[in-house]
């Protein structure tokens, strides 16, 4: 856990994305891709927030520039989450952002073992 925050859990690695179209549906076929992303629980909104990042991929670049924004981005290992595809940043990357479910294992928490 030592990406962005100590207090965050995080993935690098492979992964594929799927465009989404604007009804939730997958609009194209896979894009693999690499990914870094972490994230963390915001006490503040009640959900799991996490962003990150893309590395350079004209697939990618391509997909933003047809008009795809909202992404599935699935790990190998099948955890899967939607995110926000941004334009590309100085370095040829996207920037990727989302919320509730992430495309990484979390760690579960018992509420009860909190009021121990």
């Amino acid at each position: 856990m030592s990406g962005f925050d100590d207090d965050e859990e995080e993935y690098r690695g492979e992964v594929s994305l799927v465009p989404l179209g604007e009804d939730g549906e997958p609009s194209a076929g896979p894009i693999p891709a690499q990914c870094h992303v972490a994230g963390h629980f915001s006490p503040l909104t009640g959900d799991y927030r996490w962003s990150g990042r893309l590395s350079p991929s004209p697939e990618v670049t391509a997909a933003y520039e047809s008009g795809v924004r909202t992404v599935l981005i699935r790990t190998p290992a099948g955890d899967e989450g939607v995110a926000t595809l941004a334009e590309p940043n100085l370095w040829g990357g996207h920037p990727v952002s989302g919320s509730g479910a992430p495309p990484y294992p979390v760690p579960e928490i018992d509420l009860s073992d909190l009021l121990d």
